[in-house]
This record gives structure tokens, C-alpha cells and sequence, in this order.
């Protein structure tokens, strides 16, 4: 079996050895948000890595395992107007051949990639698009509709209500298995009506990492690029919720050194000395999979998905690219302007009311009358409407009393839960979430949930087929 540089859909193999619980990988779980390189629930079960030919034994366990690929920096001396044209090619060849002929689904948001996809659609394309916001939340569908306006597209304009989330939280834990926490894939809310669009998802997935650079200086010592990857990787409230594991199971040494040391281990296998490429090359081979596509069955269970930014052929290109072309998304943005400047000039989300041509000036003096301007006018908006903005994926689903009925049931009414954290864990994180920093406190919270549900539907499922 051969899987891809960056593959869209988890896969696994037994290694035959003891089917028992990887404890010290839920705690990196409970951390990041997604488990790391090979690591799965289960001490026998391993995720198949990317860029790698697999072969299995008679009894279907994984035998042999060799990478064919690996990610590397090798800059071509080519010009910005080449590197933008080389990628125009590639990206339009990607879209043409796995969309000629389909009835096409375009998510579509404010910021770059899936303005990128719009612009490359030829014009015979039967497409149609959509947008979704929050109920009670800032309309975060008008660049959707402004840009299939301009493209003479049809869009569709959903919004995702509160608690949505436990009418179909049992269907989504069986969907990504536990894999992923449940605050993400916003889209579930709507996954019915949005399949009915079409019969292909083109989907926008890691653009925004590959055509970017990482934030850092290109040679920042190799310790500093760990300590940049542990950051980035943790979530808030995570290493505490991890480490109040790692104590309750009493696991050797600490999971502060245990998980820096698994980063370190891994970065260092990456054989790349430009630090933004390395710590691209690393979030492409341990992020993207693990992360970024443990919820694409959302979309891959409805219709196949098209997703020009996993294409092989655009990892392979972005090793080609000279990094200062990559900084700022300088690539996307002048192949939006080259392709249809009448997207460039709809507002850019996180420069609102700036577009494609004038962004920069977003931090300059002249412009911060404006921004407090805006600031005072959504203060005022909230007040208004006598609650606070929607503005985060938690917020829809653990705020307010139905919500909190519905929380406090999978955490505290899951004896199989129980059997694996103590309660006193569980009420212990719950408090901090409900009265001490809700922000910093939700990823413990939603791992917790994610852990009841997979205690519940995937574990003892499991167990029992065992028995």
C-alpha cells in the first residue's frame, strides 16, 4: 500500500502487537488536539505515514514500511513572475482534471485559498458555492457571496445554530473516530443540504501553510525551531490537562520532556536547514494528516473530494520555491490579481475593508482611527443584541444552559469515562472552564468530551468484539 505525501483520509495498521491502551499518546491527545506521527489509541494500531510503501504480512499485520519521498528545500533561481506562472499551471491542470464533468461544491470564506479555487475555475464549470456563519455572529458569508457575484456562480447561505452539536455527535464520533474533537467541523450542522449541491467537494485544505511562511527567520538555531513547533503545537489549557494524565496513570519521567522530546526527534529526521521550510515540511507530515484531515470524512462520506493544495505535485513544487517568494501568501495574491483582479478587489477578512491591492496599508497610522472605529461599532452591536458575538467554534456549542445540560451528561453520566479518567479530573477542568478563563479552558473540555465519546461508542465497541 502506498499512501500519499499528505493524505486525506487516516489509515491504519495492526502491528500485532498488544491491544492495550497507548496511554502516553492520548496524553499528547488531550495536548495537541490530534495524535502525533504513528501514534493511535492503541498499542497495536499504528497510522500509516505519508510518502510511504507499506506491505502486510499473510495475517494482515504491517510487515515492511519504506518512505519514497521526503520533503526537502531545494530553491530554483526563477524569478517571482515564473514561480506565480509555474504555479497557475499546476494548480489550474489540478482543478481541470479532477473536476471536468462534475457538479462541483465550493466552501467558500474570506481569506485566500478558496478565492485561489474561484479564480481558477474555468467558466463551463457547473459549480455552486456556500457559506456559513454562526447564529448571532458576524456575517462572515459576504465574501462568499461577493465573489460568486463576480464569478456568476449560485451560493448558498447557511447558518449553524446553537448546540447543534449533540444531535449528531454520536454520527460524528463514528465518523472520525474519535480522532479529532468535536468544535471543529462546523459543517456537520449542515452536511445534508450542503451534499445536495453537487456531487464533488473542492476543498481548500492547507493552502494557508504551504503559501506562507512559518513566522520565523530562516535560520534560527535548530532548539529555538523545537521550541517554535511546541508552541504552535499545544493548545491552551492542553499540557495542563496532559500533565494531570501523565500523573494519574503515573507515567515515567514527565510529559513536558517526554512530549519535547518527541518533536525534537522528529524534526531533527527532517533533513532541512531553512527553518520555515522545515517547520512546513514537519506541520505537512504530522499536522496536516493527523489534524487538518481527521475530519475530511465530514466531506469524503457524502461525495469524493478534490483537494488541490494535497496534491503531490504541489508539495513537490513548493520545495522548488525560493522561500521569500513564499513569505505574506505573495504567490496566491498575484495569481488572484493575474487571474480575475475583480476578486482581488473584494475586502481581504482579516484586512476588512482592504483587498488583494491595498492590504498593507492595514498597520499603517492613517488607519487606526478606523479600526477603533470598528471595534466601538461591534462593542455597540453587542450590546444591542443583549449577548456577546459568536466569534469562536466552542462558544456555539458549550455556551449557555441547553448546551451545558448536554456537556455536563457526557462528562459526568459516562461510567465508561470514568473507567478511564477519575472524576475528580474531569470536575476539576470543568470548574476552570465554567468559572475561572472559558478561552483557556475549552480544549480541556473538548478533549474530555472527545475521550467520553470514544470511551462510549469506539473503545467498548472494541472491547466487546474482543470478548
Amino acid at each position: 500500500m502506498k499512501t500519499n505525501i499528505i493524505p486525506h483520509r487516516q489509515v491504519f495498521g495492526n502491528t500485532g502487537n498488544e491491544n492495550s491502551l497507548n496511554l502516553k499518546a492520548i496524553c499528547i491527545f488531550a495536548a495537541a488536539g490530534f495524535f502525533l506521527e504513528k501514534d493511535t489509541y492503541y498499542n497495536n494500531l499504528e497510522a500509516l505515514q505519508p510518502a510511504t510503501d507499506y506491505s502486510f504480512n499473510e495475517n494482515g499485520f504491517l510487515e515492511n514500511s519504506k518512505k519514497y519521498w521526503s520533503w526537502n528545500y531545494s530553491p530554483r533561481e526563477i524569478s517571482f513572475k515564473q514561480a506565480t506562472e509555474e504555479f497557475a499551471h499546476l494548480f489550474e491542470n489540478i482543478t481541470n482534471e479532477n473536476l471536468k464533468g462534475k457538479n462541483v461544491i465550493l466552501p467558500l470564506s474570506g481569506g485566500l485559498d478558496s478565492r485561489t479555487q474561484a479564480a481558477g475555475l474555468n467558466k463551463g464549470m457547473n459549480v455552486k458555492a456556500y457559506s456559513y456563519k454562526f447564529q448571532n455572529s458576524f456575517d462572515e458569508t459576504k465574501y462568499g457571496k461577493e465573489i460568486c457575484k463576480k464569478k456568476g456562480i449560485p451560493f448558498d447561505e447557511f447558518i449553524i445554530p446553537k448546540a447543534y452539536l449533540w444531535n449528531i455527535i454520536n454520527e460524528l464520533s463514528e465518523i472520525n473516530q474519535c480522532y479529532a474533537d468535536f468544535t471543529h467541523p462546523r459543517q456537520m450542522a449542515v452536511i445534508e443540504k450542503i451534499k445536495k449541491l453537487g456531487n464533488v467537494f473542492y476543498l481548500g485544505h492547507w493552502g494557508d501553510v504551504l503559501f506562507d511562511d512559518m513566522g520565523v527567520e530562516d535560520d534560527i538555531t535548530f532548539d529555538v525551531q523545537v521550541d517554535v513547533l511546541v508552541k504552535k503545537i499545544l493548545k491552551r489549557g492542553g499540557k495542563e490537562l496532559a500533565e494531570a494524565l501523565w500523573k494519574q496513570w503515573d507515567l515515567k519521567d514527565n510529559f513536558e520532556s517526554y512530549f519535547r522530546n518527541r518533536i525534537s526527534d522528529l524534526l531533527r529526521e527532517i533533513k532541512i536547514d531553512n527553518a520555515n521550510s522545515g517547520i512546513r515540511a514537519f506541520k505537512s507530515m504530522y499536522w496536516a494528516p493527523r489534524w487538518t484531515s481527521a475530519n475530511m470524512n465530514v466531506f469524503s462520506d457524502c461525495h469524493p473530494v478534490v483537494l488541490p493544495y494535497y496534491d503531490d505535485a504541489m508539495s513537490k513544487f513548493i520545495c522548488t520555491v525560493p522561500e521569500n517568494y513564499l513569505s505574506g501568501r505573495q504567490i496566491q495574491i498575484e495569481y488572484i490579481k493575474m487571474k480575475d483582479p475583480s476578486l482581488a478587489e473584494i475586502p481581504w477578512q482579516t484586512y476588512d475593508p482592504l483587498n488583494l491591492y491595498n492590504y498593507k496599508r492595514y498597520n499603517s497610522k492613517t488607519r487606526i482611527p478606523y479600526r477603533i472605529l470598528k471595534k466601538v461599532k461591534r462593542e455597540i452591536k453587542n450590546k444591542l443584541s443583549g449577548s456577546k458575538l459568536t466569534t469562536r467554534n466552542w462558544e456555539i456549542q458549550f455556551i449557555g444552559e441547553e448546551n451545558d445540560k448536554e456537556l455536563r451528561k457526557h462528562l459526568f453520566e459516562n461510567k465508561n469515562l470514568n473507567e478511564l479518567i477519575p472524576e475528580k479530573i474531569i470536575k476539576e477542568f470543568y470548574d476552570k472552564f465554567k468559572n475561572t478563563d472559558s478561552v483557556y479552558y475549552s480544549h480541556p473540555v473538548s478533549m474530555l468530551l472527545t475521550l467520553s465519546l470514544f470511551t462510549k461508542n469506539i473503545y467498548k465497541e472494541k472491547e466487546d468484539q474482543i470478548r
